[in-house]
């Protein structure tokens, strides 16, 4: 069976301090894109670096490091945008012409999991390579603005991360009429990972190896918010690329409205939400909500080798 060509968009943080607070950063893309690496039921056509869970500095050495490292240097990585999209100035990289150059060559199917600005920035400056994009597979949305992303049982509440940090590239690409797969926490909230996978990771393939090294100090932090383990949100994104019979998922509609900002309990403040459910005034999505009953083993077997 012929691969199916896809490119990666990707805020990388494995390993990393956060930048702007106390903590380590998120390590599921990693996950994600070497879930990939390892399968023969798709071909990395490139990877774009975005800014995210990480400043764009330090997310595209680290998209550069994996390529080199368990990608055997085979797949081109660029650097992309490092803010979110400003419309009154949108300003082009080079991963968003590496990208167009790509799909000038063949449709693509696009993995964004980070903010999608990098999209966004392509529909906006290559209008007409819209139709070239197969599918974008996100992690995002939720039925409802009170379907919090509750991390652990102390009462803090995790942000909608990709979609917040740039509302105006999913409005781009729910109205240039792109097919868009969402993953959201509701899915992602039902796999977990616990230091008996990391202790099985350690024992596999290089990559594997590096993750499980530098989750420790990930599931760290979940553990210390009343948590057994941690979602790794972004893996079920590439699940749904390399076995859809794996994700559950369902057709609905998307829109984008304000609510009051549930990160921020007793203050006055309001959000953007991605708001996913059954009303047809929206744009129409994938929705990826459960996962088949044997799925944290096949989970594993697709990280480590055969």
């Amino acid at each position: 069976m012929t691969p199916t060509k896809i490119w990666v968009d990707t805020d990388l943080s494995v390993g990393m301090k956060r930048h702007a607070r106390e903590g380590y950063c998120d390590v599921d893309d990693g996950f994600a894109i070497w879930q990939l690496m390892n399968s023969d039921k798709v071909e990395i056509m490139g990877i774009s670096a975005v800014f995210g869970n990480t400043l764009i500095e330090r997310a595209y050495p680290l998209c550069l490091q994996m390529s080199e490292e368990f990608g055997m240097g085979a797949i081109p990585v660029y650097q992309g945008a490092g803010a979110a999209l400003d419309l009154r100035n949108p300003e082009q990289n080079e991963a968003v012409d590496a990208l167009a150059a790509a799909l000038k060559e063949q449709p693509l199917t696009i993995m964004a999991i980070g903010p999608a600005t990098n999209v966004g920035l392509l529909l906006l400056h290559y209008p007409e390579l819209a139709s070239r994009i197969n599918e974008v597979v996100l992690v995002a949305g939720r039925r409802k603005p009170t379907d919090y992303f509750a991390i652990g049982n102390k009462g803090n509440h995790a942000r909608d991360l990709n979609f917040d940090l740039d509302n105006d590239a999913f409005r781009l690409m729910f109205e240039r009429g792109l097919a868009v797969t969402l993953c959201p926490f509701e899915i992602s909230n039902k796999v977990w990972l616990k230091a008996a996978d990391l202790d099985r990771l350690a024992a596999g393939a290089p990559a594997a190896q590096w993750l499980a090294h530098h989750s420790r100090p990930w599931l760290q932090q979940w553990v210390d918010q009343g948590a057994e383990g941690f979602n790794p949100f972004d893996v079920l994104a590439s699940h749904y690329l390399l076995a859809p019979q794996d994700i559950i998922s369902e057709k609905i509609f998307a829109r984008l409205e304000i609510h009051p900002d549930d990160t921020l309990p007793g203050q006055k403040a309001f959000k953007q939400y991605l708001i996913c459910d059954e009303q047809t005034k929206g744009f129409p999505v994938t929705y990826c909500y459960d996962v088949v009953s044997d799925y944290h083993e096949k989970l594993m077997r697709s990280l480590l080798p055969d």
